[in-house]
C-alpha cells in the first residue's frame, strides 16, 4: 500500500529568497539582537502590528527539501505532492508576477525531478497578472513532468472564487484536466471572534476560521454556478472541505427556499452540490478525528479522500519528539473511520492519489 500525502508544503528556495529581501508583508524576518528567537514568517496583517511574537518561527523544516525527505521516511510516507503554502504569489506587482511564477515553479519541478518518485507538485499561478499571463503559465506547468494541478487560496484574483474573471483559467484547468488544491488563507474578519480573541492564541481562527473560509469560497462557487459552466472541474478541498460535508444539506435546503434565486430563474436545471461532491470535489483526509472523515466519506465517497499531514505546520508538542502528532491523528482517523475495511483505508491513504494525481513516474 503505497501512502501519499497530498497536502503537504514547502517554500522551495527561490521563495524564501524572495521573502527574505523584503520588509513588508509577506516576508521572513531575523531578530540579530535576539538569535533565539531565530526567524519568523509574517504572512497575515495582525501578525505585522504585533508587539511580542511577531510572525510565526520558520525553521529549515519548511524550505529543505531534505527536513521533507526525512518527515517522510520517519512517517513511512512514500510520495509528497508539494504545494506553497499561503500567501502563494497573490500579492506580487502584476508586472513581474508571470516570472515569478516560472522561477518558483521550476524550483519546485527542480526539486522533484532530483527525487524522482518521491515528489510532485501542485503548481503556484500568477493571480495578480493578466489573465493571458495566467492560463499561459497553465499550459506550461501541464508540460512540467511532476506538476499534477495548481494550489490556490479562496481570494481568487481578490474577488472570491465566484469572480467571473477567473472563467479563463477554469477553462485551461478543465482543459487540461489538473486539478485545483483550494486552501484557505485569509480566514474570517477578526471581529467575529470576540475582543478576547487574541488571549487564545491561533486557535479560533485556523480551527474555525480557515474552514468557515474554505466552506463559504465553494459555496459561492456553486452559487454562481462554475460547476454548471465547466462540470469537469476538479477541486480537492484542504482539510476535509471545511464544513461542506455537515453543512451541504442545510446549503441545498436553503437554496431551494431562496425566493431571490427562484425569481431570478437560478434554480432551474443547476446541479445540486450533492452531485458536485460525488463528481467535482475531492477533500484531503486532514480533520484529525474519524467523526469528521466519515462525514467526508459519506458526503463524497472514499474514493474522493485522500490522506494529508499539513507538514511542515503542526510540529511535534514536546521537545525531543519526532512523530508528529498530525500524521498519527489523521492516520488512526483514516483506519478508524475505515471500520477494518483494509481496501479503502488503502484507498485513502494512497491509492486514490495515485489514482487521481496520476502519481507514476
Amino acid at each position: 500500500m503505497p501512502v501519499v500525502d497530498v497536502h503537504t508544503h514547502m517554500y522551495p528556495p527561490v521563495y524564501m529568497d524572495l521573502l527574505r529581501s523584503r520588509q513588508q508583508i509577506p516576508y521572513v524576518r531575523s531578530f540579530p539582537d535576539d538569535p533565539a528567537a531565530g526567524d519568523r514568517l509574517v504572512i497575515l496583517p495582525a501578525e505585522d502590528t504585533a508587539s511580542t511574537s511577531r510572525g510565526r518561527p520558520i525553521g529549515s523544516e519548511y524550505y529543505d527539501v531534505n527536513e521533507k525527505l526525512s518527515f517522510m521516511s520517519k512517517h513511512n510516507i512514500d510520495i509528497s505532492v508539494l504545494s506553497l503554502a499561503n500567501p502563494w504569489l497573490d500579492w506580487l506587482p502584476p508586472d513581474s508576477a508571470a516570472e515569478t511564477a516560472r522561477k518558483v515553479n521550476d524550483d519546485v519541478e527542480r526539486m522533484c525531478s532530483e527525487h524522482e518518485g518521491k515528489l510532485f507538485a501542485f503548481g503556484t499561478l500568477p493571480l495578480s497578472a493578466p489573465a493571458d499571463e495566467i492560463v499561459a503559465e497553465i499550459d506550461r506547468l501541464v508540460t512540467l513532468p511532476h506538476h499534477r494541478g495548481i494550489v490556490m487560496g479562496t481570494s481568487g484574483l481578490g474577488s472570491g472564487l465566484d469572480d467571473p474573471e477567473l472563467d479563463p483559467l477554469y477553462a485551461s484547468l478543465e482543459k487540461h484536466e489538473q486539478m485545483i488544491f483550494l486552501h484557505p488563507h485569509y480566514g474570517m474578519p477578526t471581529s467575529v471572534y470576540g475582543p478576547r480573541a487574541n488571549d487564545y492564541g491561533h486557535v479560533l481562527p485556523l480551527a474555525l476560521g480557515f474552514p468557515l473560509e474554505t466552506t463559504v469560497a465553494v459555496t459561492r462557487m456553486l452559487l454562481s454556478g462554475v460547476w454548471d459552466r465547466f462540470p469537469n472541474l476538479k477541486v480537492l478541498l484542504a482539510h476535509s472541505g471545511g464544513t461542506l460535508p455537515f453543512l451541504a444539506g442545510r446549503i441545498e435546503s436553503c437554496i431551494a427556499h431562496d425566493a431571490h434565486l427562484k425569481k431570478e430563474g437560478k434554480l432551474r436545471a443547476r446541479r445540486d452540490v450533492w452531485d458536485i461532491l460525488k463528481k467535482n470535489i475531492y477533500l484531503d483526509a486532514v480533520i484529525y478525528s474519524e467523526v469528521g472523515l466519515k462525514a467526508a466519506i459519506d458526503a463524497s465517497g472514499a474514493d474522493r479522500l485522500m490522506f494529508g499531514t499539513d507538514h511542515p505546520f503542526f510540529p511535534p508538542l514536546d521537545e525531543g519528539e519526532d512523530e508528529w502528532l498530525s500524521v498519527k491523528s489523521n492516520s488512526a482517523a483514516v483506519h478508524t473511520a475505515s471500520s477494518g475495511d483494509s481496501k479503502m483505508a488503502s484507498a485513502v491513504m494512497g491509492d486514490n492519489a495515485v489514482r487521481v494525481l496520476r502519481l507514476h513516474s
